[in-house]
């Protein structure tokens, strides 16, 4: 199967299965809670390797993945709906998703609230007062309120990348070096 297509079927799996605990979780009143649950929950993937493989690879049975989040969950204090829901997508034998599921759940909530999602991508780390000036320029521009999700490409050499919905704005120094470039190349 090519990429795009395992990366389709990644995000078609990780779009239901957030959909589905988002439901329940509006039912619930208790969105902010299962966000925060997740959000721990992927910030501990996020500091584990081995926790990555856990869910990556197809070699762990779905019996000891189910026992290894569950094992997880407890020792995090996740329970309620996300500790059931990793329960339950470990069973399933999507564990390899499921970093794609907490993503489109927090976009779903984002939505709900009324937010967009911008995705920066800056050569140097922003502190928060550049981070809240780039929010209030969004928010000016699109009318609604905007989370911004920052990563680092130092190959950038300054400037950034911002891309909201199908817009991209781009004032990097390596584009603009580039651009530079091929116009100097027309004129020679």
């Amino acid at each position: 199967m090519p990429v795009a297509d395992t990366s389709q079927l990644i995000s078609g799996v990780a779009e239901r299965y957030a959909s589905s605990l988002f439901e329940l979780a509006l039912e619930a009143g208790s969105i902010d809670a299962v966000g925060a649950d997740l959000a721990r929950f992927q910030a501990m993937v996020d500091e584990s390797a081995d926790l990555k493989r856990l869910l990556s690879s197809p070699v762990f049975s779905s019996e000891d993945q189910e026992k290894a989040i569950v094992a997880l969950c407890q020792k995090a204090g996740i329970g309620g709906l996300v500790g059931n829901f990793l329960k339950v997508v470990a069973g399933n034998r999507r564990l390899f998703a499921v970093t794609g599921m907490i993503a489109a759940f927090h976009q779903i909530a984002a939505r709900e609230r009324g937010e967009i999602t911008a995705e920066v991508t800056s050569a140097h780390a922003l502190d928060a007062a550049q981070e809240n000036e780039l929010k209030a320029a969004l928010k000016s521009v699109t009318g609604q309120d905007v989370t911004v999700n920052v990563s680092l490409d130092p190959s950038l050499l300054g400037g950034l990348i911002v891309k909201v919905g199908s817009r991209q704005i781009d004032t990097s120094l390596r584009t603009k070096l580039s651009t530079l470039k091929l116009a100097l190349k027309e004129v020679g």
